[in-house]
């Protein structure tokens, strides 16, 4: 018995075709990684507490909107930071540019969010010339690290 080449052409996509519903998985790319963080200083902020003089170095992560909300959601599964235990699952570390840590956020609720953040140190205090980000992505466990930013304008 001899096939014709569009009969076997059509068993070859007909076998093909029963092979995919068969592996009982969709191909599809994966989705394109998330980019670093853009840190960018919108400005000081000085304060009063504690009986103290303070200063506010507040920052925004120009590219905030290329995060999901889910990276941002409670994620009562893992680790707790200090007594929440529904912190997000994302967590936000500053440091200067040296690596040492300034502060951090734990408990941001959206990307949005990104665009409020900030280190204080007392006003007497003469603040790094550049700071960094790391965003800390607990369940996937991916870290995102910013560009230097300034701390003056």
């Amino acid at each position: 018995m001899k096939f014709s080449t569009g009969r076997k052409v059509a068993v070859l996509l007909a076998g093909l075709a029963l092979m995919c519903l068969a592996t009982d998985r969709v191909l599809t790319a994966p989705p394109p990684p998330l980019p670093n963080p853009v840190l960018v200083f919108t400005g000081q902020e000085p304060y009063q507490e504690g009986g103290k003089s303070w200063v506010r170095y507040k920052y925004a992560v120009d590219n905030s909107a290329a995060y999901p909300n889910e990276m941002f959601a409670p994620a009562p599964n893992l680790p707790p930071c200090g007594k929440n235990t529904r912190a997000s699952r994302t967590w936000v570390d500053i440091y200067d540019s040296r690596g040492k840590r300034l502060y951090g956020f734990c408990a941001l609720s959206k990307p949005a969010d990104l665009n409020q953040i900030w280190f204080a140190l007392e006003s007497s205090a003469v603040p790094p010339s550049w700071v960094y980000i790391e965003m800390n992505d607990r369940a996937t466990n991916t870290k995102y690290k910013s560009n230097l930013a300034e701390t003056v304008e």
